[in-house]
């Protein structure tokens, strides 16, 4: 009779069981067929995508400067140029020491900051230094800002290879005492002349150093170029730290001697730092970027996208007009980019990027899921991070094109580019400037089809609601 039992309360279970599933694409109520809500997967690969120019980006007061000289076989060559505005020691009027000064060397010590990109092995380089022809001003400047230079006299160079990440060991001169060596942080330290210096500095009239402003207006500033050692390297592109990079003059003074007592010869330094910096930036173009660039009327197969404010995709989706339907709710949309196979090698794809719209005003603005005032939007999940495990990047865009597909939001102009490297890891905050803080490039598949699951895609998940 136990077992009776026992197995009648196993059979009503199993039923109950049984009755409670329903198929894996039934969302939810399961009453009956007029209000069950069924869950559908649509894969658009009907973006319409294109290369296209970014716009210039702000070099001055940037954590990191670009110093260029790169060929890259895709891309072509990209070329940046630093202009230094350099000030009075502490950046107030100067006083020289009293008695008869002479030089021992003076240093103009370049911070590396993260960011190489290019060939660090193979390639050397040489970096020059001129005098500028017009004043470095406490303003903005942009990648397109052009800059002219005595080129005719050279304040300094120097041959070396990109170490970004090495530290060095140099002499630390010490006053009244005796001097020693220390460890500082990577950097590049480039001899300047020595006569540019006591000209400029300890020889000036009191009238030019009694004022910042009029030093600098003297000075003017310096010119920063890049060559390659030889013509056939790839070379590189180099992120300076400027905000704490300078010029160290290393001096000796002679005090007169009295009557009374001998003539003293110490040994000392001076600081002149820089009140403002920023980059020109040139990209030369391959045949194959240009043809690129050229065509506005077709949607490619293969899209460029590249750092220091050089280029970036624009988008556009015919294919929502099929999901143009009131009852239409959208769970889930992500558009879905994978780079060329091989495009990575030898130079890395870029590690993150990013995805904006332009306002009526032709602005650039974030989109409705990366904007934090949108309450829909889902800022730690928006994505653009490179997938290695995936070779993808994501982005979620569920509200977007909802309110794309309700007539809610005009498209505009929508656009990935690349992004500053220093928001690699941030899930807030996000970014959508142009900007020269990135310097890598990624060669992604747009609307080739040719390779299943590899063109640009959306993926969008979307119930339709029955009336």
């Amino acid at each position: 009779m136990k077992f009776f039992r026992l197995d009648l309360l196993t059979l009503l279970i199993s039923l109950f069981i049984l009755n409670s599933c329903k198929r894996q694409d039934g969302i939810g109520l399961g009453v009956n067929d007029q209000n069950e809500i069924n869950g559908n997967l649509i894969v658009d690969t009907n973006i319409v995508i294109n290369t296209v120019v970014d716009d210039t980006a702000a070099t001055s007061g940037q954590n990191r400067t670009p110093l260029a000289n790169f060929t890259d076989p895709v891309f072509g060559t990209t070329k940046s140029i630093v202009a230094l505005g350099v000030n009075l020691p502490n950046g107030a009027a100067y006083t020289v020491p009293a008695g008869t000064l002479t030089i021992d060397s003076a240093v103009l010590v370049l911070r590396y900051s993260d960011g190489f990109y290019g060939d660090s092995l193979a390639s050397r380089y040489k970096i020059n230094v001129y005098q500028l022809q017009q004043k470095v001003e406490s303003k903005t400047y942009y990648s397109n800002n052009h800059w002219d230079a005595d080129l005719g006299t050279l304040l300094g160079s120097k041959t070396f290879t990109a170490r970004t990440h090495d530290s060095i060991t140099i002499a630390r001169i010490r006053t009244d005492t005796l001097d020693t060596v220390q460890r500082v942080a990577p950097q590049l330290r480039v001899p300047l002349s020595k006569a540019f210096i006591y000209n400029n500095l300890f020889n000036a009239s009191g009238a030019v150093l009694a004022s910042p402003t009029t030093f600098q207006s003297t000075v003017k500033g310096l010119y920063l170029s890049l060559d390659k050692a030889q013509a056939s390297d790839a070379g590189g592109i180099i992120q300076l730290n400027l905000a704490s990079s300078h010029i160290d003059v290393f001096y000796k003074v002679v005090t007169a001697s009295t009557s009374t007592t001998s003539s003293a010869i110490d040994t000392a330094s001076v600081t002149l730092p820089f009140f403002n910096r920023a980059a020109e930036i040139t990209h030369t173009y391959s045949t194959t970027i240009q043809a690129a660039l050229n065509n506005t009327t077709t949607s490619q197969n293969t899209v460029y996208l590249q750092g220091l404010a050089g280029l970036r995709a624009k988008l556009s989706f015919p294919g929502l007009d099929k999901l143009v339907d009131s009852s239409v709710v959208l769970n889930r949309a992500e558009i879905v980019i994978t780079p060329r196979a091989g495009s990575g090698v030898p130079y890395a794809p870029l590690p993150k990027l990013t995805m904006y719209k332009l306002d009526i005003a032709k602005q650039r603005a974030l989109i409705q899921d990366a904007s934090a005032s949108d309450p829909r939007s889902q800022t730690s999940l928006f994505g653009g991070r490179y997938d290695r495990t995936k070779k993808e990047y994501h982005f979620l865009v569920t509200a977007f094109v909802q309110d794309l597909i309700r007539k809610k939001t005009v498209d505009y102009g929508t656009y990935i580019a690349p992004v500053d490297t220093t928001l690699i890891n941030t899930t807030t905050g996000i970014d959508v400037a142009p900007s020269t803080q990135t310097a890598a490039r990624t060669v992604i598949v747009g609307s080739d089809k040719s390779t299943p699951g590899y063109s640009i895609r959306m993926n969008i998940i979307y119930t339709k609601v029955r009336k």
